[in-house]
């Protein structure tokens, strides 16, 4: 019998643009509640491409090279996979509560945003806070996105599941549906940015944001590399403990959908773990030349 080929993530949405990245997960969205209760998301996902861009008042255009609007349209899509294979495991969150859920994924690394005014490096130098302050900006913008206060809050505690020092359930949810919605949020988060075809070349812009946000152990972009190992054993044990395996939904989504009954995410890091690996290992050539996805060696956008 011939073996299926198993495709990528890549292959099956162009991560590269974010207007199909949005079409999918309206699609998902529809596929459990009315159409115009996209309609909020919409809107807020014009407002962020706006921030991102420099056009929303009061603030700067994004100057982070790993935290973009990339970042933030994959983190979305992850969590509308995530969503779904909830919806067919176990029941589909309440409308509100999956509307809170994408809100806060667009939402969640604005924090990265300097305001008019803030003249000192970029937005890297927040790493540290970054999480804080995409719930500040939450809260400060509430009326621009049509949200209450409360909600802003319920958004803003979701948010705070993306911060590696957070559990979900030490935090003081409005309700249990509230709580998967921030453990959904915090695992798309891993998968969404590990899960990149090109997450071992983006690693060299987040370490110059490390660099400027001055965190020790990133001397040299090969430290990154080297660290990103520990990192991912750390990852694991949060994705399969701290966040309760809840991943895994993201088998079920690609199994009903694609009928793949593989969790692509994971597939995806792993494979790139063992390639890093293989780096690792190697010290015959410049590792740059064995980061191939993105031409590095010819980036003009890299600092010096």
């Amino acid at each position: 019998m011939e073996q299926k080929t198993i495709p990528q993530l890549s292959k099956l949405l162009d991560h590269d643009k974010p207007e199909a990245v949005l079409a999918e997960v309206e699609h998902i969205f529809t596929l459990w509640y009315p159409s115009q209760g996209f309609l909020p998301i919409l809107r807020a996902y014009e407002l962020v491409r706006s921030l991102y861009s420099g056009g929303f008042p009061g603030y700067q255009a994004c100057n982070t090279e790993y935290h973009n609007l990339h970042h933030t349209m994959d983190v979305l899509i992850a969590a509308a996979r995530l969503m779904d294979g909830h919806a067919l495991k176990y029941q589909p969150l309440p409308q509100r509560q999956a509307e809170n859920l994408l809100l806060a994924a667009l939402l969640h690394d604005s924090g990265y945003i300097q305001e008019k005014g803030d003249s000192q490096g970029t937005g890297a130098k927040y790493t540290a806070c970054h999480v804080s302050r995409g719930v500040r900006f939450t809260l400060t913008n509430a009326r621009r996105f049509d949200l209450s206060q409360d909600r802003a809050i319920d958004i803003g505690r979701i948010i705070e599941c993306t911060n590696l020092q957070n559990l979900p359930p030490d935090l003081e949810f409005s309700d249990s549906e509230a709580q998967i919605a921030g453990a959904i949020l915090g695992t798309a988060d891993l998968l969404g940015q590990m899960g990149d075809r090109a997450y071992l070349e983006k690693l060299l812009f987040l370490y110059y944001e490390f660099r400027e946000a001055g965190f020790p152990g990133y001397n040299t972009e090969f430290d990154i590399l080297k660290n990103t190992l520990s990192f991912y054993d750390k990852t694991r044990t949060r994705l399969e403990e701290g966040l309760h395996g809840i991943h895994d939904l993201c088998r079920t989504h690609f199994k009903e959908r694609f009928d793949i009954d593989k969790d692509l995410y994971i597939e995806s890091i792993e494979h790139q773990m063992d390639y890093l690996r293989r780096i690792m290992e190697d010290d015959s050539s410049n590792f740059r030349k064995k980061l191939h996805r993105i031409d590095l060696e010819n980036l003009s956008s890299l600092p010096a």
